[in-house]
């Protein structure tokens, strides 16, 4: 069974989309994330959506409206099933037996392959680019395992909204022959499969970010030199490197596809709306691919725009596509990416401060560790994987202090004002598109609204600043006491392992971050045990959130899911925060090994 690695990717608030095309991650709605997300290059309208318009029309035309875009849907998912070759389809009774089952990763979705496919599943990114370099595997073979994975992936767990498997064979045996004539592969990334979020642009494919309306369009319009015919820039960049593109993921709760689940335990949710990437991941559909972050959604503000991160089964995988990209200066194409290419020398200096078993060396990491926002209490499997953490790295040797910075809260509130600038207008408009409703979970949050005065959003961005400068004070007052500064921050990524549908109330452990802007990690730590992780019926709630948030723990419902910790660095940290997850991954996986 794959574990899940995620990496920030690129130095900047945005992301290097053709025509950006990214939205954010809506990590506050975790679970029950559809239809919301935006480009941060569409300029929202100051002017009333024609939603209320149509809540006022006749029955009769209300009925029409919502057959049509259930009908548009119904088509683009009956589309979606037809790219899967028939030789991949499984039976009626099999898709019977996966709805039954509670985890569908592992053994489950291994039985519809063979040996080979199973061995190349098995492997790293890394590995896999060895492999093919070493011709121990061909492109296409590797293409035809993760496409056929991806394929039983979708039938069991309804993760995907884009198939490209024609296009990726083509691209497989175009790099086949290009290494056979050439001697050598064409880029680092050579015959590499790479997922990506429906937020990309893949010339001959729709995106959709979960929109009705998007089907068949670009970005809701129907300009005959746009539709299907452009790259966003990180597909360019991908395909120069020598990757394969096969499928594309995202919202996991939307019109077109409906809801996708936690493979590794349907009762749970397998994240916002980059969660489809994780549950392919989980699957073993895919080795690396990458989703987006931002926390919300507005893309008529650039104050806290989206980024694009990778999301990998090995850090390796991250540090790999990561490296690659930033290989070929995507600034000189995005303006807004940062000229910094990745530091190896940082990478290096960070790693050397711990032993191959993690040992602390001459200078020891400093850590932070945030064990609560004061608002939200984690779950009773966080407050362990937080102890483990902290129990090892002292044990290392390393230096681990109570992380006490200015409220998260109100860094929270100050990035969601930002999000929800333009009053939900974008979010209508493209709903209107098609008639289709927001999904019920959103409807409350996502009402139309008179958008942001600039005045307060202007105040609104002096009060970012302060809070930049506030948290920046702190951080740099942790060497106070020693003369050493505080190198990470190990902290929840939510207050529970994974979340139960719908039951979501709580997003300041990665809003805060994202106002922050500063880099980020998240790795596994352990798995939720229900013979551990006992609910506390003593826990005196310290509010209503805390109250419902807390009663949403059930031992017996979250049993054996996966438990991640956020290794949080400073902005334009990205190779020490990586260094830093290697380190910590690495001993956790000594430690399993050697068990209690």
């Amino acid at each position: 069974m794959k574990t899940l690695y995620t990496l920030t990717l690129f130095r900047s608030h945005t992301s290097t989309g053709t025509d950006n095309a990214i939205k954010g991650a809506s990590s506050g709605l975790v679970g029950t994330s559809a239809s919301t997300g935006q480009r941060p290059d569409r300029v929202t309208s100051n002017k009333i959506g024609s939603r209320n318009k149509a809540e006022l029309a006749d029955n009769k035309a209300g009925s029409m409206q919502i057959q049509n875009w259930q009908a548009t849907a119904k088509a683009k998912v009956a589309d979606i099933h037809s790219s899967i070759p028939k030789e991949w389809r499984l039976s009626d009774e099999d898709l019977g037996k996966a709805g039954q089952q509670r985890t569908l990763s592992g053994p489950f979705i291994e039985q519809y392959l063979t040996d080979k496919e199973k061995e190349i599943i098995r492997h790293d990114s890394l590995q896999i680019v060895g492999k093919i370099k070493s011709r121990d595997y061909t492109a296409v073979d590797v293409t035809r395992a993760y496409c056929k994975t991806a394929a039983v992936a979708q039938q069991i767990n309804n993760c995907l909204h884009e198939i490209m498997f024609d296009f990726a064979f083509q691209a497989a045996k175009d790099l086949d022959d290009y290494y056979s004539k050439n001697g050598s592969v064409k880029g680092p990334l050579h015959g590499l499969p790479i997922s990506l979020k429906d937020q990309f642009h893949v010339k001959g494919c729709d995106t959709t970010m979960g929109y009705v309306g998007w089907i068949g369009t670009y970005e809701g319009s129907r300009d005959p030199a746009k539709v299907h015919k452009i790259n966003s820039q990180l597909v360019e960049e991908l395909l120069s490197l020598g990757a394969v593109l096969y499928c594309k993921l995202g919202e996991t709760v939307n019109n077109i596809i409906g809801t996708t689940l936690n493979p590794v335990n349907q009762l749970l949710s397998c994240g916002g709306s980059s969660g489809g990437e994780g549950a392919l991941q989980a699957l073993q559909g895919s080795s690396v691919g990458f989703g987006t972050d931002i926390g919300g959604s507005n893309p008529g503000q650039d104050t806290h725009a989206s980024s694009i991160g990778a999301m990998g089964t090995s850090l390796d995988a991250t540090k790999l596509v990561m490296t690659s990209v930033l290989s070929t200066s995507p600034w000189l194409r995005d303006p807004n990416v940062v000229k910094m290419p990745w530091n190896s020398e940082v990478e290096s200096s960070t790693l050397a401060r711990a032993t191959a078993d993690g040992s602390a060396t001459s200078l020891p990491l400093k850590f932070g560790m945030y064990w609560t926002d004061g608002v939200v209490t984690p779950h009773p499997p966080i407050q362990r994987g937080l102890r483990i953490v902290r129990a090892l790295l002292q044990a290392l040797k390393h230096k681990v202090v109570d992380w006490s910075p200015p409220s998260h809260t109100t860094a929270n509130d100050i990035h969601l004002a930002f999000l929800g600038a333009d009053g939900a207008h974008d979010v209508h408009k493209q709903l209107d598109l098609s008639g289709e409703p927001l999904i019920p979970q959103l409807r409350e949050g996502f009402k139309l609204r008179e958008p942001m005065p600039l005045l307060e959003y202007q105040d609104k961005t002096l009060q970012g600043k302060a809070y930049n400068e506030a948290y920046s004070d702190y951080w740099n007052a942790s060497s106070n006491d020693d003369g050493q500064t505080v190198d990470a921050i190990l902290m929840p990524v939510a207050p529970h392992a994974a979340v139960i549908p719908r039951k979501y109330y709580h997003i300041t452990y990665t809003e805060s971050i994202n106002l922050l802007d500063y880099s980020a990690a998240v790795i596994p730590v352990t798995r939720a045990d229900k013979s551990v992780d006992k609910f506390d019926y003593d826990y005196r709630p310290l509010n209503e959130v805390d109250r419902k948030n807390w009663k949403a723990y059930d031992p017996e419902t979250y049993d054996g899911a996966p438990v991640g910790l956020q290794i949080v660095a400073r902005k334009w940290e990205e190779e020490k925060v990586w260094a830093i997850a290697k380190i910590i991954d690495s001993a956790l996986k000594n430690r399993r090994e050697k068990g209690p």
